[in-house]
């Protein structure tokens, strides 16, 4: 493929995902702060509203922690796409962090001196789509520290360790939340599709009849935890809840769980 534009379209969403929250997330945001009657809690999805709105018209991060960058992309059939084009997303990456002044804070897991601004984490897969789509996010580390993996037996229920990862990531991970979940495969691969549900579209329903009423089921009973914005109660403790499945062994059920703060930070581009 043209490395011209592969660089112009990297460049184009990793601008786009730090200082443009998403139209299904902010909609989300503002539903929530209509609703909400805790005084504190309303006051506070207003204030991330508004740092939002500022965010994109002085064109600056949506949030001081420009995270670790991570890149999805699906190659549609007959893509040319090598470890060549791999190197060039991690090189423009670095290269528009840099550029636009976001964090440096990537370092090596134990010497952790100098951060740098990159390299972001690839991942690539294959598809029967058309085209090759690069999808981009920024996960800042107050809610990646509160990814779970759980290890269940064949039918158990999923809903009190997703209640439990929830009560545990608390105030620390920024709510109101959008939850990722990811069941079956091996333990790394649900770990991967609770990060990937993150960027479905908050606004449709998902597809899969099961999965799309497990997300509701979960959302309500996320909100009755009571936690609120920032801990400080009310209505919305979820914006959304979102989940994708994968075939896995007689003998397990693996259930990976990827919470987002309120700041849930991505863009996609598709390049035919």
């Amino acid at each position: 493929m043209k490395i011209k534009v592969l660089r112009r379209e990297l460049r184009k969403i990793v601008l786009e995902a730090n200082i443009k929250l998403r139209k299904d997330l902010l909609s989300l945001l503002n539903q929530a702060e209509k609703r909400e009657k805790n005084r504190l809690s309303k006051k506070y999805l207003k204030t991330v509203i508004e740092n939002s709105e500022y965010a994109l018209k002085e064109k600056l991060p949506i949030c001081q922690d420009t995270g670790l960058g991570i890149v999805f992309v699906e190659l549609g059939k007959g893509a040319d796409f090598g470890k060549k084009e791999v190197e060039v997303i991690k090189e423009e990456v670095t290269s528009v962090y840099k550029d636009s002044g976001f964090r440096n804070s990537v370092v090596r897991p134990f010497n952790r001196t100098h951060p740098k601004f990159g390299p972001p984490e690839v991942y690539v897969e294959y598809t029967n789509k058309k085209g090759i789509k690069i999808s981009f996010m920024a996960k800042g580390f107050g809610s990646e520290n509160k990814t779970k993996l759980f290890m269940l037996n064949p039918n158990e229920d999923v809903t009190p360790y997703v209640l439990s990862a929830v009560k545990a990531a608390g105030p620390e991970a920024c709510p109101p939340f959008v939850i990722g979940i990811g069941i079956g495969g091996t333990s790394e691969k649900a770990l991967f599709l609770a990060k990937k549900a993150l960027l479905e579209d908050l606004s449709k329903q998902n597809e899969n009849s099961l999965l799309n009423k497990l997300e509701k089921n979960l959302l309500k009973q996320i909100n009755k935890l009571k936690i609120g914005p920032m801990g400080m109660g009310g209505l919305t403790t979820a914006l959304a809840v979102r989940a994708k499945e994968e075939k896995t062994h007689i003998a397990g059920l693996p259930l990976g769980i990827n919470i987002s703060c309120w700041a849930l930070r991505s863009a996609s581009a598709v390049i035919s």
